[in-house]
């Protein structure tokens, strides 16, 4: 086999050039420029060869080099923290003496002696920054060979910040990479937001836009009454339609309430008190208050709209924007368990009066889900197995082999809009892009229920009975669900839109 001549490696310390272990983050000399110039000058003193080296010794030497793992994305999101400029000069010396001994030359001149542990004074790093990174160089060095694969996932906890180890099979959390950066990201979201409520006009188009990918908790409540049209653009015409609503929904339960015993609305009613013990959360739905509160919009919403009445699955439409409304006046971070009773009398009736208003609003959009048979969902479940059937034929050829039809499993989520499957932070986090997108409830929900089903593919095919499938189905393990999950699902909702909205065809083979 040929030979090849290394210049760079046999004619001198000077040539070589700055070699990091595959667990370093990659170093850009425009950012941390002044690392470059930090590195103190070494005489060069040209050593001779002792023997020549192959391509494949040298390619074996410098393998950590090169290396790109399954931790790629743990890399990537090292780039981003700021590493001291210590440990990155201490950890590229020694990697350089690794190299240096074993092609079987002597230390360079005026480099340190090798250390066990890389030293470095918690006080240079900018605000206390400590962080200890080893490189793969020195781990195959002081380790034997039989331990090295069981040393390698030590390597990579070590090389990583603490908190970037979590357990979920070894692999990061992204959110948990650079906490710091997180909250930076969400204020600065939070400052867009404000600055664009605090405008005489606000830009609704802009705002959808800036919804779309979550709404900060301190702005939600003003920006859902926004994006659902209850509330006015111009800043100034706000407080006279607060009151103006707030005082039209009180005249309905002067006018109507009363006659929820009457014989002709008692089923109706009965209906509703049944229905509301059965919600969630119930820590907050049991409370008496809000129970009442409840009642109370059902009870009116149903006379107000004789096409359709009162029909299972619209309670659970009223929770997210009682929530979210109650949440602009109480600091529980758990309102799920919030205590009402704490709140005061005109605040919760200004709460329920903006919730009956938005529940009006979304129900306006989506009505023919609840008229008489519910077309608008019959409708929608023959959309959603066609589009199945298109972006996952094994999973729409599973289910029908076991004879699951997907009005069994299905009917719930579009009479629901998925708020009986999902946590409800999760349920608040999809409605914010749902109030951002056009006909969000009616349109892309079909979108975000295909992303759904098909999410959970791996375990759909795994099932081989009719009953398990359909247990599964119905009972999906969603209670661990965070915003990341939510947006991921919106993500693919989103590919899917653009796919087959505007071309109906798509959806037939």
């Amino acid at each position: 086999m040929c030979e090849f001549p290394l210049p760079a490696v046999i004619h001198g310390w000077a040539c070589i050039q700055h070699v990091y272990g595959a667990q370093h983050p990659p170093f850009d000399p425009l950012v941390h420029g002044t690392l470059l110039t930090a590195t103190p000058k070494v005489p060069t003193t040209p050593v001779k060869a002792t023997r020549a080296s192959t391509f494949q010794e040298f390619e074996s030497s410098t393998s950590d080099a090169w290396d790109a793992g399954e931790d790629d994305d743990e890399l990537l999101a090292m780039a981003a923290e700021s590493l001291n400029t210590a440990v990155v000069m201490e950890t590229a010396h020694r990697v350089l003496r690794n190299h240096s001994q074993r092609q079987g030359r002597p230390r360079p001149p005026g480099a340190p002696e090798p250390s066990a542990e890389p030293s470095v004074d918690p006080s240079a790093a900018p605000g206390g920054d400590l962080r200890l990174v080893k490189s793969i160089s020195e781990s195959h060095a002081s380790c034997p060979e039989g331990s090295a694969s069981d040393a390698a996932p030590l390597q990579r906890s070590q090389s990583l910040p603490h908190a970037a180890t979590v357990a979920l099979g070894g692999a990061p959390e992204p959110s948990a990479l650079s906490t710091s950066a997180l909250s930076e990201r969400e204020a600065s979201r939070l400052d867009k937001f404000k600055h664009l409520l605090a405008g005489p006009n606000t830009d609704l188009e802009e705002l959808r836009k800036l919804s779309w990918s979550g709404i900060p908790k301190p702005v939600r409540a003003i920006t859902w009454k926004l994006l659902s049209g209850y509330l006015p653009a111009n800043v100034d015409r706000r407080p006279a339609t607060l009151q103006r609503k707030q005082k039209e929904y009180f005249a309905f339960i002067d006018h109507y309430y009363d006659s929820r015993n009457d014989e002709v609305h008692q089923d109706t009613y009965r209906q509703i008190h049944i229905d509301i013990p059965r919600m969630s959360p119930e820590a907050l739905i049991l409370q008496p208050k809000v129970t009442e509160i409840f009642e109370r919009i059902l009870f009116i919403w149903a006379i107000r709209h004789p096409a359709s009445g009162y029909v299972q699955g619209i309670n659970d439409l009223v929770t997210p924007f009682f929530v979210v409304f109650i949440c602009e006046y109480i600091d529980d971070e758990d309102a799920d368990s919030a205590d009402i009773s704490r709140v005061p009398e005109d605040v919760l009736r200004n709460v329920e009066a903006d919730t009956y208003w938005c529940m009006s609003r979304l129900l306006d959009g989506i009505q023919d889900n609840y008229t008489f048979a519910q077309p608008g969902i019959q409708m929608k479940v023959k959309l959603l197995e066609e589009l199945v059937s298109r972006i996952d034929e094994q999973v729409h050829r599973h289910l029908g082999q076991h004879e699951v039809r997907y009005l069994q499993f299905t009917f719930r989520w579009m009479n629901n809009l998925l708020t009986r499957e999902l946590p409800l932070r999760c349920t608040v986090r999809l409605w914010d892009t749902y109030q951002s997108e056009p006909e969000g409830f009616a349109n892309f929900h079909l979108y975000v229920c295909a992303a759904f089903l098909v999410r959970w593919r791996k375990e759909i095919l795994e099932e081989r009975d009719f009953q398990e499938l359909l247990l599964f189905l119905q009972n999906l393990p969603t209670a661990h669900w965070g915003d990341e999950d939510v947006s991921l699902l919106l993500a693919e909702a989103y590919r899917l839109k653009f796919a087959f909205a505007d071309a109906p065809n798509h959806y037939k083979k």
